[in-house]
């Protein structure tokens, strides 16, 4: 396939890593409408939003194989039309609390399909530029900004337009349709079992920024790939931080915004918006320094990226402690750079673990392990529910920070002990 035509096609296929991610993401301010506008129990609107996850893994786990047997393209663009048609099932929550369920579910599958095939399309589209790192950056920018801004604009229409629990699903859904026409034309790039080089070069090219959602899942693990699950260092300093990655994410977006409501009033939509966008975009730009911090024998980063995660949920236990949005706003900051920060460090953690051909399927484990954060919200909300021995979210709050602290603790003790293993001393061979 020739450079030029690749490169007239990455922006299409970028565009359809920009509307997975924006379609992931729209839930979150329309949580808080359904939680301060409809009324509906938190818990519910909690089990909404995990339901996502039951979706996104098989979706993660089948786009990457799908799409080497198949063909980029006929991957992507169908995963469009499912993300479209979720998001128009959406729309029908004022009828239906169960279309929110399905479409939930639905948006979860969508999403990890295109977050993995269509990522794999944008690096191969992008190949003819000949910069690593503005392929990285193109594959980044796509993935991180359709999440920012799917969260922000949907808070913005729900917010400014009428039928705020209709409108924000119909916009994503007219822009996954405007999407999947521009994909008509783009050129298929050659799949994994016509060159098996190729898709091994793109995996081993996978960003830090959005590695969690782009490396090809192959749940085998043998070999090299179980003597990484195995060594003390991915026991006791990558796992104990890993649950951090999205429970912070999710507990600065999902939890805290409906707490503070009361303290925006007129405006809780697009204030969670807000905070969504500002979790998600500070975890992209801290992740540099996560590489500065890295070293090998010393656990620096992941230990930094916990002591930012307690500091945020403390301030988020304040903030919900003393109805202040302004502290929510300051936890967003502080939760997002611990989640870009816990993400980064674990996967330069998972590199240094793991021979280059077994990375992706290390990445799987990986991924498996940080997607526990997204159960954070169901669990608080169960736990604040829990009739007389219900708890106030700050208490949770705090209580989650007292075991983070613990996990920053064993992570301490052990990061000079369990060091990774150099060169000549792998068992990477066994």
């Amino acid at each position: 396939m020739p450079a030029s035509r690749a490169a007239r096609g990455w922006l299409p296929a970028a565009a359809a890593v920009f509307a997975a991610g924006w379609g992931a993401n729209q839930f979150t301010p329309l949580a808080v409408v359904y939680r301060t506008q409809e009324h509906w129990p938190p818990l519910p609107v909690a089990a909404m939003f995990t339901v996502y996850l039951l979706g996104l893994l098989p979706g993660l786990l089948l786009g990457g194989a799908a799409a080497d047997r198949f063909g980029r393209r006929r991957v992507v663009r169908p995963a469009l039309a499912l993300s479209g048609a979720a998001s128009a099932l959406l729309a029908a929550a004022p009828v239906s609390q169960t279309s929110v369920y399905v479409s939930r579910l639905a948006t979860g599958v969508a999403a990890g399909v295109i977050l993995t095939a269509g990522t794999k399309w944008l690096r191969e589209l992008s190949a003819g530029c000949g910069r690593r790192a503005a392929v990285d950056r193109r594959a980044t920018l796509a993935t991180g900004g359709g999440f920012a801004t799917g969260a922000l604009t949907a808070g913005a229409v729900a917010e400014w337009l009428p039928r705020p629990m209709v409108l924000p699903g119909l916009v994503h859904c007219s822009l996954a349709l405007l999407v999947l026409g521009a994909t008509c034309l783009v050129p298929e790039t050659e799949s994994e079992s016509a060159s098996e080089s190729t898709s091994e070069s793109a995996s081993e090219s996978t960003s830090v920024a959005d590695a969690a959602h782009t490396a090809p899942l192959k749940p085998r693990v043998e070999g090299p790939r179980r003597a990484a699950v195995r060594h003390p260092r991915f026991l006791w300093v990558v796992l104990p931080a890993t649950p951090a990655v999205f429970g912070a994410a999710t507990v600065a977006y999902v939890v805290l915004p409906p707490l503070v409501a009361d303290q925006v009033p007129g405006y809780a939509p697009l204030f969670s918006g807000l905070v969504a966008a500002l979790t998600l975009a500070t975890g992209i730009v801290v992740q540099p320094l996560a590489m500065w911090l890295d070293h090998a024998h010393s656990a620096r980063a992941t230990l930094a990226a916990m002591v930012t995660v307690i500091g945020g949920l403390m301030v988020g236990a304040f903030a919900v402690r003393w109805d202040s949005a302004g502290l929510v706003l300051a936890a967003a900051v502080l939760l997002g750079a611990g989640y870009g920060l816990t993400l980064a460090s674990g996967l330069m953690e998972m590199e240094r673990l793991t021979p280059p051909k077994a990375r992706p399927s290390t990445a799987f484990l990986y991924q498996g392990a940080t997607y526990s954060g997204f159960l954070t919200p169901l669990l608080l909300a169960l736990a604040s529910s829990a009739g007389a021995g219900a708890a106030p979210y700050h208490h949770l709050l705090a209580a989650m920070a007292a075991v983070g602290l613990l996990c920053l603790l064993i992570t301490a003790r052990h990061s000079r002990r369990s060091t990774p293993p150099r060169r000549g001393e792998t068992s990477w061979d066994a």
